[in-house]
């Protein structure tokens, strides 16, 4: 049975984008992705656009060019789900960062994810579509070096609100914040060092880190019309790490 529903997916090749392709093909999605390169040959998907979304937030005509080649792969559908999932992390202490790693940081984690919504506005009010910004707990908490991406984080989740907001009932938008999530890039930075990645579990109430599955799951379910008063919020998705205190015990 053809899909009669349909998702775009962005940062379709990283770990967090394959577990979302997946999710909604399983769910019946006609699926979309756009990042820089194709994701990996074993993850289903009905079309890819390669786009740099630096480009997207920089350029308007180019921004129209992706919209276009996107519309020609969702072939005429309302666009049910639009996830903005891709996302740049570029680390710097205050006295590192330069212009060109901010406005890097900007482009593709909060004005492209704006471009993309306004581009495909008429197809997502045509279904009373649901747009998913995959923000992070850097948002609200976070640590040394990670100045930009936390700035540029907490930026998408006002974005979040104030699109639901301008948007009302023509669109549902809402944000994720994860914590750590287990992907290959966590674990490649605890190479060798298992006890200390254990110490990461333990430090989330939850004694557990997150998986790309369980995020999707989640994306999923906030994308599901079934919920049409969900919209304008910002879930956590950190195993309670963001409402502890870490004072000596």
């Amino acid at each position: 049975m053809a899909n009669d529903k349909c998702a775009l997916i962005t940062g379709s090749s990283g770990y967090l984008g394959g577990a979302l392709l997946q999710a909604f093909h399983d769910a019946g999605y006609r699926v979309i992705g756009i990042d820089i390169k194709p994701p990996d040959a074993s993850i289903p998907i009905d079309a890819f656009v390669e786009a740099d979304l630096n480009r997207v937030a920089t350029d308007d005509a180019f921004a129209e060019a992706v919209a276009s080649e996107v519309r020609s792969a969702i072939g005429g559908m309302a666009l049910h789900a639009l996830i903005n999932n891709a996302a740049v992390q570029l680390l710097g202490r205050t006295e590192e960062l330069r212009g060109g790693d901010w406005t890097q940081s900007l482009n593709v984690n909060v004005v492209a994810p704006f471009a993309l919504v306004r581009e495909f506005l008429p197809e997502l009010e045509a279904c009373h579509g649901s747009v998913v910004n995959v923000a992070s707990i850097h948002a609200l908490l976070t640590k040394p070096r990670f100045i930009a991406y936390a700035t540029s984080k907490a930026a998408l989740v006002g974005l979040t609100r104030a699109l639901a907001v301008d948007l009302g009932p023509r669109v549902r938008v809402n944000a994720v914040c994860p914590a750590a999530i287990d992907t290959g890039m966590l674990r490649a930075g605890f190479d060798g060092r298992e006890d200390l990645l254990q110490k990461l579990r333990d430090m989330h109430p939850a004694r557990a880190i997150g998986t790309t599955s369980e995020v999707a799951a989640f994306v999923l379910m906030l994308a599901s019309s079934e919920f049409p008063l969900m919209t304008g919020g910002v879930y956590p998705f950190d195993g309670a790490i963001g409402s502890r205190l870490h004072d000596p015990e």
